[in-house]
């Protein structure tokens, strides 16, 4: 790992702390780890595991995040990026870029996901009606919506679970 404080574990995936570490350490390695499972060229091996990885991203900003986790055709992960920041109850999200940032990559899915700061992940109205706008415009271009994720302290909720993509 790169923080010394943290060793290798005899089995697989496990770590073994060296010497005491803060809360802060702890957090910062958690978000390490997220974001090397979400690293270019891994495959999703359980919506479980990039549930997971998401929230432990998302679900410590005081202000609302959108972002995208982009996919090629076997769903193997092209990159995770931040796309836009918001304030403490909303972000403007612009489907134009979405669409234009997942051709940037040539993505042929994406998964989306923002956070809600309030800790409570129930969507609102208004964001399934941008889900319903931004599946519609990744449409257009062939480029799959496989879920929009919203993360919060006390969970998350998926909203292809629901039935509602």
């Amino acid at each position: 790992m790169m923080n010394r404080k943290f060793k290798a574990g005899e089995t697989r995936g496990t770590y073994v702390l060296a010497e005491p570490v803060t809360a802060e350490e702890i957090l910062t390695m958690a978000n390490k780890l997220a974001r090397s499972k979400l690293s270019k060229g891994k495959a999703l091996t359980s919506p479980s595991l990039t549930y997971s990885c998401l929230q432990t991203l998302l679900q410590e900003y005081e202000h609302e995040v959108f972002g995208i986790l982009f996919l090629d055709s076997q769903h193997r992960v092209i990159k995770f990026e931040e796309l836009f920041r918001g304030t403490l109850d909303g972000a403007t999200v612009y489907p134009r870029e979405v669409v234009k940032a997942a051709l940037a990559c040539n993505a042929a899915a994406v998964i989306l996901v923002h956070n809600h700061p309030s800790g409570l992940p129930e969507p609102s109205r208004a964001d399934r009606s941008l889900t319903e706008r931004l599946q519609v415009a990744l449409g257009v271009v062939e480029i799959r919506l496989l879920d929009h994720l919203v993360i919060g302290t006390e969970g998350r909720v998926s909203m292809a679970e629901r039935g509602w993509i």
